[in-house]
This record gives structure tokens, sequence and C-alpha cells, in this order.
């Protein structure tokens, strides 16, 4: 494949299995490219070898004052001149080919899984670790696959070489030739330690990859807690501690190099002594010295890949592991058997949440990390991080995500917990049932189907740079514009804003270009034109998990009214415990412990539900009384143990 056909319509199916095995996988595709590569390194490398005997024949010719053979001789140092500028240029180019087009491919798995597998990506892989795969590990997978063909190209050169002097002066030729295997293989006791502090290097340098990508993320809360310098102050130990991994990794090579070049000339110093001493004894001439000493000199040159491929392969390594470690994540997605997204009432059998279609229902959780986790499940995502890798983490991940009332899974799924049951003896890892749409399990939609009828907008989520118009052009059923999604978002002040900060766009904040993750923008801002991107996708049913935690009071009741405006008669969840949103939901369901315990109107459970009432006005346990029939006062506690 050429550049120009970039990018690939199908980069193919990745053998995952290993680093090693990935780099074989991704040779093995560019076949073509590695053969016209090799070709024409074989063209270079014989051109190089073909000059010591031309220069041999002319030295030999000038001894015996032969006009004929030294123009012969000059003639063909001429064409071998073409010959090896011709190999060269097309070598360099082919191998770079080859270098971009595996970046190029590994690029393109890894956009490719990043689409599959959506937000649940950066749950199972460090985001500093996926930036560090997509940026300076394809650059050096990209080098092996580009060392590769020139190092076979060199070997191949090395024998024919070889041979041939076997076959020129076998008296010089046999030395040369057992000096050879000696050279290439010298260094290779030293390739494991070269290769684990090279690897220590490179794992040192994605921690610290990672720990600036997640400062320079949360940058403007550390400023706000004042945290910035600590932050600063571990990224510089950090660095330090990449810095000096680098120097023990270089002197190991640095060594490597030193051995590659004092043995040669070793080599050297012996042919010129012994081969002086045979052109003395006159058992052979002075051309066929000079002959061999100009082989063995140029020898060195083919040598020197056997260097850089070992460099290339240590580097490349620990990144196509790297790179293995995230394209082997995968969904485990039950086979479809609707072939249309069904519509309405959502219904969750672990927690007993029931959102009627058409209706805005809140749910409230005293915990916001259980309120994170059903969210995700209402939306089908919960236990994807556990079933979809196919390792051992995959139960550690189901637990995490499992609600924590195990009794009351245990009286829905099965013994113990409901999550494992045993058969003879043999224990097996069960799903928590699939959450339903109009009696459909999700699980059973086609992912795309399942990803239009639910959509959840998480309590952090992420805007793309780009301008407002390319951020809220997004798959929409059509029937909400931008304009209305904006105004029920509230948006008018972001609007405004965005058309002062850009004179190139003629104050049109629709053209107004935000920038990564909108960090020019408040998080206010950010969150209320996250929303609005959601109300223009209009799905079937829309989860919001604490959609105006980061706005004020008075915008906070404006953006609710806006959200029950514009989602009439769709069916809404919005998981917050403001009771201005709560006012206006059409019911609000409070769960606790992960099962639902109480169903009913804003006000009414404020008035009858000390639970509730504890997590929406923020009271302690001890604030929290109500009055009794008889005048007595009784504690949460006490109508729990009741209850």
């Amino acid at each position: 494949m050429q550049i120009r056909d970039l990018p690939y319509s199908d980069p193919g199916d990745p053998d995952v299995r290993s680093g090693p095995r990935f780099l074989i996988w991704l040779g093995r595709n560019q076949l073509r490219g590695q053969l016209k590569s090799l070709s024409w390194g074989l063209l270079h490398q014989c051109s190089l070898a073909g000059l010591p005997p031309a220069v041999g024949f002319a030295v030999q010719a000038v001894i015996d004052r032969s006009g004929s053979r030294l123009a012969w001789a000059g003639g063909l140092i001429a064409v071998l001149g073409v010959l090896i500028a011709l190999g060269d240029t097309m070598l360099h180019r082919t191998a770079i080919t080859n270098w971009i087009t595996a970046a190029a491919r590994v690029q393109q798995l890894l956009a490719r899984k990043t689409a599959e597998l959506g937000s649940a990506l950066t749950r199972r892989v460090a985001a500093g670790e996926v930036v560090a795969v997509s940026t300076g590990d394809v650059e050096k997978i990209g080098w092996f696959v580009e060392a590769l063909s020139r190092f076979a190209a060199a070997a191949a050169a090395l024998v024919l070489i070889c041979a041939g002097l076997i076959l020129y002066l076998p008296s010089l030729g046999i030395l040369v030739t057992l000096a050879m295997p000696l050279l290439a293989l010298a260094v290779l006791p030293l390739l494991p330690r070269a290769t684990r502090r090279a690897d220590l290097q490179r794992e040192k340098a994605g921690k610290a990859t990672e720990l600036a990508s997640d400062t320079v993320a949360g940058l403007r809360v550390l400023r706000g807690i004042g945290g910035e310098e600590l932050f600063l102050g571990r990224y510089r130990r950090a660095s330090q501690e990449v810095r000096k991994a680098a120097v023990r990794s270089a002197r190991m090579w640095s060594l490597i190099s030193a051995i590659q070049v004092l043995l040669p000339g070793v080599l050297l110093i012996s042919l010129v002594v012994y081969g002086a001493t045979l052109a003395r004894d006159g058992r052979i001439e002075v051309g066929q010295l000079v002959t061999v000493y100009s082989a063995a000199t140029l020898l060195l040159f083919p040598l020197r890949h056997f260097e850089e491929i070992a460099m290339a392969y240590s580097f490349s390594r620990p990144s196509a592991k790297r790179a293995v470690r995230v394209l082997s994540l995968h969904r485990t997605d039950r086979p479809s058997t609707v072939d249309a997204a069904p519509t309405g009432d959502l219904y969750d059998p672990v927690t007993g949440l029931m959102a009627p279609s058409g209706l805005f229902t809140a749910v409230v959780c005293g915990d916001p990390d259980e309120a994170g986790r059903l969210a995700e499940r209402l939306g089908g995502h919960a236990h994807e991080d556990g079933a979809a890798t196919g390792n051992e983490d995959g139960n550690a991940d189901a637990d995490r995500n499992a609600p924590k009332d195990s009794t009351r899974g245990a009286d829905r799924n099965g013994p113990e917990n409901g999550r494992r049951a045993s058969t003879d003896g043999i224990t097996t890892e069960r799903r928590p049932p699939s959450v339903l749409l109009g009696g459909v399990p999700l699980d059973e939609l086609p992912l795309d189907s399942a990803r239009t009828a639910v959509l959840v907008q998480d309590k952090d989520p992420v805007l793309l740079s780009g301008t407002l118009r390319e951020l809220l052009d997004v798959p929409a059923s059509g029937r909400v514009s931008a304009e209305d999604a904006l105004s029920a978002a509230q948006c008018g002040d972001v609007l405004d804003s965005l058309a002062q900060a850009s004179v190139a766009t003629d104050g049109d904040p629709m053209t107004t270009r935000i920038t990564e993750r909108g960090r020019s923008l408040s998080g206010g801002q950010r969150q209320r034109l996250a929303l609005a991107r959601s109300l223009v996708t209009d799905p079937e049913v829309l989860v919001l998990d604490e959609p105006t935690s980061a706005v004020d009071s008075h915008t906070e009741a404006r953006v609710a009214a806006g959200i029950k405006g514009l989602r009439q008669g769709r069916t809404t969840v919005a998981f917050a415990s403001s009771p201005l949103l709560l006012d206006l939901a059409d019911r609000v369901v409070l769960v606790h412990g992960g099962t639902v315990v109480a169903v009913g109107a804003h006000r009414e459970l404020l008035r009858t539900d000390l639970r509730y009432r504890a997590v929406v006005t923020r009271e302690t346990d001890d604030e929290t009384t109500v009055p009794a029939a008889q005048g007595t006062l009784r504690t949460i506690e006490e109508i729990e143990e009741r209850a």
C-alpha cells in the first residue's frame, strides 16, 4: 500500500495474544511492502559489496600497467555508484512507507477499539496509557516494521559476501567468515539487560505521562484547592526518575555500540597483519588483499543493522504489549433477538427501579458512586467492565458494579448473593438480569439500537474540540433543534461568551471553536453544553447523572424546567438530590442500599420519609426527627428498625 491510499478500508483483525505475535502480524500484513524494501536493500548491499572487487581490480590493473583493465574497472565503479544511489534511495522510500503504513494501521485499530468501547475504555485502561499507546508507542512499533526489511537485506548480503570471499580467496575469506557470527552475536548477552532497562524507562515514562495528563486535566480544580504545587512536585520527581532510568538505559546501549566498534577493529587489524604476511610471502597478490580488506570494511555496514533491529525490537516490544492490552479489550454482547428498539417503561429488576414511559422520573441516592453505577446500568453499561475483558479481572469488576444489597440479590437470582450458583461442586458466575425497556432486555437489542433507545450522560461529560455547531452535530431524531436544546439547557450566557471569544467568526457562537474538553469554559458552562448535546439527540430514554451539579440555584431551576418542557412525552430519568429539580419531577424514587425503598412526589416524600429528607436536606441523623401522632419523636434509626 502507498501512503496516498491511506487510511485502510479495513485494518484487519490483529493477533493480540502477545506483543511479539502482534508485531509478527503487522509484518505479515505488510508482506508486499517488506518484499519491496528487501529487494531494494539487496540491490544496495550487493552494489556496495561489488565495490571492493572493482577497486581491487583497478589496483591490480595499475600494478600491471594495463590501461584497458583500468578503464573497465572505472566503468564498473561508475555503474556500481549509480546502483548504490538508486538502491539506497528506494530502500529509504519503501522502508519509510512501511513505517508510516504500519503506524497508520495501528492507529486505525486503536481508533476502532476506542469507538467500540466508548467510555468503558478509560475505566479499564488509564487515560495516560491510552495517550502513550496512540502516540509514542505507535511510532516505535512502526520503527521495528521499518527496520525489519533493512535487517533482512543486510543479513542476506552478509551471507552472500562471505560466500563470495571464500570462493575468491579462501585463505582470508575463511577468517572473515568465521569472525562474522562472533561480531553479530557478541552483544546478545547484553541485550536482555538492555531490554529490561529500556522497559523500566518506558514504564516510568508512561507513569509520568499519565500523571501529567491527569494534572493538566484537573489544573483548574488544583488551583482552586491550592494543590497545584503538590502535583507539580510529584511530576518533577516522576520526571527525574524517568531521566535516571534513561541514563542507565543509554549506558547499556553505549556499551553495546562500543563493543560493535572494538571487535570489528580487532578483525581489521588481524586481517591486515595476516594478509600483509601472505602478500610478502607471495601467496596472494596486493590487489587481492585490497579486495578482501575493502570487503571486510564494508561488511561492518550490514552489521550495524543487527544492532538497529535489536534496539528496535527492544523498544517496540513493550510498546506492542501496551497496544495489545488495549486492543484485546472487547465487549461481550448477547446475540440480538430484537430487530428494532422497543418503547415503554424502563425497569431495573435488580433495584426495582421503574421509570414509566413519557414521564420525568428523578432518582435520589445517598451514595453518589451508587448513583453513577445505577445510571450506567440503566444504559446497559454496568456489566461490560468485567465480562468484556475475558480475564481474571472480570469477576472483580463485576463485583464492584453489582448492587450492594446481597440479600436482595439472593431473593431474585439464586443462592448466596444471586450471582454464583453451584452445580456438582462447580461455582459459576452469573450476570445480574438486564434492564428492561418495554419488557425487552437491553442485552437482546442490537448495540446500535440499545444506544439509540437509551442515552446516558454521566456526571463528567467530555466535550470534544471543534466548533459549537460540530459539537451539536450528533446522531439525532430530528425532532429537537439545536436552538431549542440550547435554550432548554439555559446556554444563553455560554453563547454570549463564545460570540465574544472569537472575532473571526463575526460574532456567530455556532462557528466559535471550543478547546479540548472545553477547558476554556467554566464547569457549569461545560455541563450545560453537554446537556444541550444530549437533548438534541432526543432518545427514547434519557438518563442524566447530576445534570445541574455545577450551576447555581437560579440557573438550576430554569434548567430543570427546560428539561421537563422539552422532554414532554419522552422518558427522562435524572439522578439528583436538588430540591429544585426534584420538585419538578413527575415522580421521585429513593434508592437506598441498592434497592428502591420509596416512591412518590417530592413534597410527599419530604414529609413522610426520613431517609429521603436526610439526603435531600443534608440533615444529620441527630437533626432529623418527626413528630408522631402521640407527640413523641422517633429518629431515623427507629423508623428503619420498624420498617
